[in-house]
């Protein structure tokens, strides 16, 4: 109940900083940005319990989940700046995308971190629950989630991730195409007919 993530070992950086400019980029892009893309671009909705410090890193990784739930002492952050740093990996591109530019700004500028409940009061968590409770909520939700079609699922996922890159009328043209490949699934026939029939919908994930 200490941490979720501290963040990256700061005793690792200075053998970092004898990496050329390119060689560090590599690092970082085949290292903690291959992990969150993969994360963050996986079908299935992900869900981050926060269940102590999730600083650096830690908030980065928080960040390329679908959702997150934070155990009441829980505190977020990205206190790079007080090391001539900057976040690294995703932060400033997933945090503002999250909460807004001025807001995010303030986060990284300061650098200072936030309690759960300030994390719920500006969107950066969906939830914030008594310490030790995280999991057990979170389970909750994701058996919630599990039981409706994964085809539905993972287009909702795709038409916000992908469409929040795009123009607002080509972001409406990706949810048409995506709708219209649902609308023709097993899941969707099988959801219909059961709201028809008035009995719980057995979805396949077809």
């Amino acid at each position: 109940d200490r941490a979720f993530m501290a963040g990256a070992d700061i005793k690792e950086f200075p053998t970092m900083m004898k990496m050329t400019q390119d060689e560090l980029k590599q690092h970082l892009l085949q290292g903690s940005h291959r992990v969150f893309d993969l994360i963050e671009s996986s079908p299935k909705p992900t869900i981050a319990v926060l269940n102590g410090y999730a600083l650096g890193g830690g908030c980065e990784l928080a960040l390329s989940c679908d959702l997150r739930i934070a155990e009441e002492h829980a505190q977020l952050g990205l206190p790079e700046i007080k090391l001539g740093l900057f976040p690294g990996a995703g932060g400033t591109q997933r945090l503002p995308r999250l909460i807004g530019k001025s807001r995010a700004k303030e986060l990284m500028y300061l650098g200072d971190p936030i309690s759960a409940e300030e994390a719920l009061r500006i969107g950066l968590v969906n939830k914030v629950v008594p310490k030790g409770e995280g999991l057990q909520a979170a389970q909750a939700m994701a058996e919630k989630i599990a039981g409706y079609s994964l085809q539905a699922l993972s287009r909702i996922k795709k038409a916000v991730n992908e469409g929040m890159e795009r123009s607002f009328h080509s972001a409406i043209e990706l949810e048409a195409d995506l709708f219209s490949e649902v609308f023709h699934t097993e899941d969707a026939k099988e959801g219909v007919q059961a709201f028809i029939e008035k009995r719980p919908a057995k979805f396949k994930h077809r």
